[in-house]
C-alpha cells in the first residue's frame, strides 16, 4: 500500500472514531430504580426509546419500591419507581418537591405451589389474611374448603412466602389484607416493609417467584406477569362477592372510576374497588419525577419520555399483562407534565 493510501486509510479511521467519540460524549444517561412490579414494561419502554432515540440511555435498576423512594429522595438517581404512592412524610424528606406519573395499571395474585393440583383454586380475603396471619395452617382448611367447593385439597402445612425488601407490591397485598382483615389491619398494618408474622422471605420478585415454584405447598403473592406460564394463580373473591381473575378487563374495571375520583397529586389506592368485574387486588404503579432537574438536558430528555410513555409507550401495556392508563388520567398527566420546570439558563458574566 503506497503512502497516500496509507494516509487516506489512516484519515478514514480517525475521521470514524472522532465520530464514534462525538455520539458517545452526546448520549445522555438517565439513572433510574425501582419497583419490579413493572420491570417488564419498564425494560420494553426504556429499549424502545433508546432505538428511537439513540441518543437517550435509561437504565433501570430494579431494586424494590423502596428503594425507588430512597434513591429519588437522595437524589442517587435521575428519578424512581414505587407501586405505592410516596407518604406525606415521605414527600416531606427530599429537598424538592416530587410529582407522580401513573404509567400502568396491574394486579397482584395469590401463587401456590399444590403438587397434582390441576385446578384453579379461590381465594377470600379473609382466609388470605388468616393464612399470612399464621392462623388458617393447613390447604385442607375448612375455610379455604368452602370456597373451593368439589376439589380435594392435601392435609398439608402452608408454607408462606413473602417479600423481603421494601416493595410497593407488599404495600398492595397489605392494603388489601387491611381492607379484609381488621386484625391484620390493626396488628401488621399497611406498608412496603412490614413485620410478618409467618414465612420464608424472598427478594424481589424473582425470588418469591422462585420460592413458591421450588417449595412445595406453598403460597406467595406476585404481580400477575411474574405468574403467567410459571404457576397456578388464584381467583380472589372482590366488593361484590364475586370471584375474579386477574386479567387486563378486570383490572380495567377496577380502574374505571378512579378518573374521576383521582386526586390532583395522583396519590390513589383502587384495592376492593366495587364492580362485579373488578379484580380486587389492583394497582396503579408510579414513576417519582422531581419537579426541578437541574441539569436542563436531563430535564428535556424525561420530559420527552414521560410524553412518550403516556402515548406511544401505552400500546406495549397488553402484550405484558398490563391495562393501559385511561384516557382522562392520561390527559390530566399530560397537564401535569408541562408544570415541569427546566433550569433557567444562568445570567451572561458581565465585563469589568
Amino acid at each position: 500500500m503506497g503512502k497516500t493510501n496509507m494516509k487516506r486509510v489512516f484519515m478514514a479511521l480517525a475521521g470514524l472514531m472522532f465520530v464514534a467519540a462525538s455520539a458517545a460524549l452526546a448520549q445522555t444517561k438517565i439513572n433510574a430504580c425501582g419497583a419490579t412490579f413493572p420491570e417488564p414494561i419498564y425494560g420494553k419502554w426504556f429499549a424502545d426509546y433508546h432505538t428511537a432515540h439513540p441518543d437517550v440511555q435509561i437504565n433501570y435498576t430494579p431494586n424494590g419500591s423502596g428503594g425507588g423512594v430512597n434513591g429519588v429522595t437522595k437524589g442517587t438517581v435521575d428519578f424512581g419507581a414505587s407501586d405505592a404512592p410516596m407518604t406525606d412524610a415521605e414527600l416531606a424528606a427530599p429537598p424538592g418537591k416530587i410529582l407522580h406519573f401513573p404509567t400502568v395499571m396491574g394486579t397482584v395474585v395469590p401463587i401456590y405451589n399444590i403438587p397434582g393440583l390441576a385446578t384453579d383454586l379461590k381465594f377470600s380475603g379473609p382466609v388470605l389474611a388468616g393464612i399470612f396471619l399464621g392462623k388458617i395452617t393447613k390447604w385442607n382448611d375448612k375455610m379455604i374448603v368452602a370456597d373451593n367447593p368439589g376439589i380435594k385439597l392435601p392435609n398439608e402445612d402452608i408454607t408462606v412466602v413473602h417479600r423481603t425488601d421494601g416493595s410497593g407490591t407488599t404495600y398492595v397485598w397489605t392494603d388489601y389484607l387491611a381492607s379484609q382483615s381488621p386484625e391484620w389491619k390493626a396488628k401488621v398494618g399497611v406498608a412496603k416493609s412490614v413485620s410478618w408474622q409467618v414465612g420464608l422471605g424472598g427478594a424481589q420478585s424473582a425470588g418469591v417467584t422462585g420460592l413458591v415454584k421450588n417449595t412445595p405447598y406453598s403460597l406467595g403473592y406476585v404481580e400477575l406477569v411474574f405468574a403467567l406460564g410459571k404457576m397456578g394463580y388464584g381467583s380472589v373473591k372482590n366488593a361484590a362477592g364475586e370471584f375474579v381473575k386477574a386479567d387486563i378487563a378486570s383490572v380495567t374495571e377496577a380502574a374505571a372510576g378512579a378518573a374521576k375520583t383521582m386526586p390532583a397529586d395522583f396519590r390513589v389506592s383502587i384495592v376492593n374497588a366495587p364492580g362485579k368485574k373488578s379484580y380486587p387486588i389492583s394497582t396503579f404503579t408510579w414513576l417519582l419525577i422531581p419537579a426541578n432537574i437541574p441539569d436542563a438536558n436531563k430535564a428535556k430528555t424525561i420530559h420527552a419520555f414521560l410524553a412518550w410513555m403516556l402515548t406511544e409507550g401505552q400500546k406495549s401495556a397488553p402484550a405484558l399483562a398490563y391495562a393501559p392508563l385511561p384516557a382522562a388520567i392520561v390527559a390530566k398527566e399530560q397537564a401535569q407534565l408541562k408544570t415541569l420546570e427546566a433550569p433557567a439558563a444562568a445570567p451572561a458574566k458581565k465585563g469589568k
